[in-house]
């Protein structure tokens, strides 16, 4: 078969495609995701450094490409490609807007363009509940609490749900009294019988939760004070600069990935600076999963995920499966135009 051949179709998922594929599967793509990081612990994946697009005149926004390669049974390489511009918030659109482009590892064609801010907060939600359900050991959870009710609480609360934790009341607190209103009716519709309560302070709230869950869009510390962990809660770290370095430094540490989440001034990166090393950190998700880290029930237990790339392309990739697999995809015909190497008149490429 010729080069030609092998040459892929080159199709759009739109975000109603990619939301039909994954709503209602979180137990399924939780457990993607825990495949995917049980390959990115073997070194069978590749998750180069991302890369910030940073702008003088804006500088609360950014744009980030995470380059990513992901072995195993199904491999693909790509890239997403994320903005963050929390100014949209005030022009009533969401902060994060996303694509992912996903490539043929043999031909190094791109095959796919999905939207992917559904993806990326899948991906949040689903690693968060790898973390939770690897993390939570022996601790009773009577209370869940959110720090920050965006759209990334959303998903993070549907996953955190599948796992059946069953908690009695739901704690939330926003720097917005709106929000943070908006979230728990929501919560309230969501909760089943438990309890919603809003508190007024973000103090208020770590103090009450048993698994204190951040995703707020800080840019640096404010959870400053160890003693409001004293009960020794579970934190998922989702929004990475939540925790002042005396809180970090007076927990257990677990990361999703060391030289990822270790830069951008980040709560961890903040403590490697501080003191001039790691030894903070007591291990990856990959270590929890296979039993190389031992987590104790009676210290607040961190997990900061920096968020991969090959998260990304593990579930992209299953999305456009299933997609294709439903015939929705949108295929662009004659995406490639110009394949002859010298041009030849009215030579057109062979896709498949």
């Amino acid at each position: 078969m010729s080069d030609q051949a092998e040459i892929p179709e080159f199709s759009v998922v739109p975000g109603r495609t990619v939301h039909h594929v994954l709503d209602g599967r979180q137990r399924e793509i939780t457990e993607l995701v825990e495949d995917a990081y049980l390959l990115h612990g073997e070194a069978r994946t590749i998750n180069p450094p991302s890369y910030f697009l940073r702008f003088p005149d804006r500088p609360t926004a950014r744009i980030i490409a995470l380059p990513a390669s992901v072995g195993g049974d199904r491999p693909v390489d790509g890239i997403k490609w994320i903005s963050s511009f929390p100014a949209n918030l005030d022009r009533g659109i969401p902060r994060a807007s996303a694509v992912l482009v996903l490539n043929d590892p043999a031909t190094g064609y791109p095959y796919a363009c999905l939207e992917s801010s559904i993806i990326s907060a899948v991906c949040t939600a689903a690693s968060a509940a790898v973390a939770a359900r690897a993390l939570i050991g022996g601790r009773s959870v009577r209370r869940v609490g959110y720090l920050g009710t965006g759209l990334i609480a959303r998903y993070l609360h549907t996953y955190l749900s599948a796992l059946d934790l069953a908690p009695e009341e739901f704690g939330v607190h926003d720097l917005s009294a709106d929000y943070a209103r908006g979230f728990a009716d929501y919560l309230g519709t969501a909760a089943g019988t438990a309890t919603v309560r809003v508190h007024d302070s973000a103090e208020e709230l770590v103090r009450s939760s048993d698994v204190v869950v951040c995703a707020t869009t800080a840019a640096t510390p404010h959870l400053l004070d160890p003693s409001w962990f004293a009960h020794h809660p579970l934190v998922l770290h989702v929004s990475l600069r939540d925790l002042g370095t005396d809180v970090i430094l007076d927990s257990v540490n677990v990361v999703d990935d060391v030289e990822h989440v270790l830069k951008a001034n980040t709560s961890v990166h903040l403590a490697e600076q501080l003191t001039g090393g790691r030894d903070f950190r007591d291990g990856t998700l990959y270590d929890v999963l296979t039993g190389r880290t031992a987590v104790p029930d009676d210290r607040t237990v961190v997990f900061s995920p920096f968020g991969l790339g090959v998260l990304d392309l593990a579930v992209g990739e299953h999305v456009f499966t299933r997609a294709r697999e439903r015939g929705e995809l949108s295929v662009v015909d004659g995406f490639f135009h110009d394949l002859q190497r010298h041009g030849s008149p009215g030579a057109e490429a062979v896709t498949r």
